[in-house]
């Protein structure tokens, strides 16, 4: 559900997931820090593409980071839902291991 909750709610549920999760050993600890890192990273892209409407290029950034988000969001919940790891590319790694 953290994965999936990033695709509606942004990184809040990433937060709140490694935030209370973190403990519950470290298959969650990876997964939660690597939602979380993604959606923050995804968060970053959103206020540039919502920045750069202003010279008509924001929305094709925009788009194109919402498609990312649904479907990397996607792929990582049907890794973690299998038990195997998932590493979100194209993710600044802000919390580290």
């Amino acid at each position: 559900m953290i994965h999936v909750g990033g695709i509606l709610f942004g990184f809040i549920p990433a937060l709140v997931g490694y935030l209370v999760l973190k403990d519950r050993g470290p298959f969650i600890r990876e997964h939660t820090r690597q939602a979380l890192n993604f959606q923050i990273t995804m968060t970053i892209a959103s206020v540039v593409g919502a920045l750069l409407w202003i010279v008509l290029v924001g929305y094709l950034i925009s788009a194109a980071v919402a498609i990312v988000i649904l479907v990397f969001s996607i792929l990582a919940a049907l890794a973690a839902n299998k038990g195997e790891y998932y590493k979100y590319p194209l993710t600044i790694e802000f919390i580290k291991a």
